[in-house]
């Protein structure tokens, strides 16, 4: 059966889903959960999320955030009429974590922490290692470790995909050259001031979906100008304009707030569109800007 051809979960809209490499759907937009912390502010934005269509949260195990969660989801689905069957959930191995043997265990720990008996998908959060210079040559072996045991645990169940964040090409070409199963998703920042184009085009060529975190650019390109003329002519927030500019690029989102009404706003990028005018616009501020973390120096 094709993967356009199979079912997705009863609460899932087609047309806000990807088709993964894996032959699995994956939710365009998802809930971020970065600096998401305490068990009351976690339960408002997760139920606005809920409320409001949101199918994927993604959290790491850097986050701290990991067992919160599982509680939270443990009681709001119910109240959603959900399953974790609707919900496709993301984490992310520790940079502290690289090796085969930690990697399995940082990965199990994770599971444990959510409460649950697997993840829709579990990514390398970055290509070095805690504790050793961005240089330093070991990088690609514990990390080359680390995939094996991600490839181990995919397919014993417990990872329905597995992934990368914040790879370059360098490190993504070092992966596909020697990996089993190729990554599925790879999670970078991504926004106007940082396209990201050769990146998109590469994993374009090679069936790796692209997601974006940090979409408004810490916060400092809803006050851009530009962005907030985009926004004036189509009659919506400077963040739904930046969230909708990544998903006309194809790719998906992971926008965070503490705000539940902030949440619902992020959530309205639907039945609308951006014009070529708008998005040439956007497309004009690209200027190579990190606003989180560079990983072009990790060996």
């Amino acid at each position: 059966m094709k993967a356009r051809e199979r079912e997705l979960p009863g609460s899932w809209v087609p047309e806000r889903s990807v088709w993964l490499n894996t032959g699995m759907p994956m939710p365009l937009l998802g809930l971020g959960t970065f600096r998401l912390q305490g068990e009351e502010t976690v339960r408002l934005s997760l139920d606005a999320a809920l409320e409001n269509g949101y199918r994927l949260v993604d959290t790491a195990a850097v986050y701290g955030n990991e067992a919160t969660l599982g509680r939270a989801l443990r009681a709001l689905l119910p109240r959603h009429g959900l399953t974790r069957e609707d919900i496709f959930l993301t984490s992310k191995l520790s940079p502290k974590d690289h090796g085969e043997g930690p990697a399995e265990l940082a990965c199990l720990k994770s599971l444990k922490q959510l409460d649950c008996d697997y993840l829709d998908l579990y990514l390398i959060h970055w290509p070095g290692t805690q504790g050793r210079p961005r240089e330093d040559a070991g990088n690609r072996e514990r990390r080359r470790h680390s995939w094996r045991a991600l490839e181990r645990l995919h397919e014993a169940g417990k990872l329905k995909a597995i992934g990368v964040s914040n790879y370059t090409i360098a490190h993504l070409e070092e992966l596909l050259a020697d990996c089993r199963i190729p990554p599925a998703v790879l999670q970078i920042e991504l926004h106007p001031e940082l396209a990201q184009s050769a990146l998109l085009d590469f994993c374009g060529q090679r069936g790796i979906h692209v997601q974006a975190y940090s979409s408004l650019g810490t916060g400092h390109l809803v006050g851009r100008p530009e962005v907030a003329e985009v926004a004036r002519r189509r009659g919506r927030t400077p963040a739904q304009v930046l969230l909708r500019w990544a998903l006309q690029r194809g790719v998906s989102v992971i926008p965070k707030s503490a705000d539940p009404s902030r949440v619902a706003e992020n959530g309205q990028l639907w039945n609308w569109e951006l014009s070529p005018m708008d998005m040439e616009e956007l497309n004009g501020l690209e200027g190579g800007k990190h606003y989180c973390w560079d990983p072009s120096d990790v060996a």
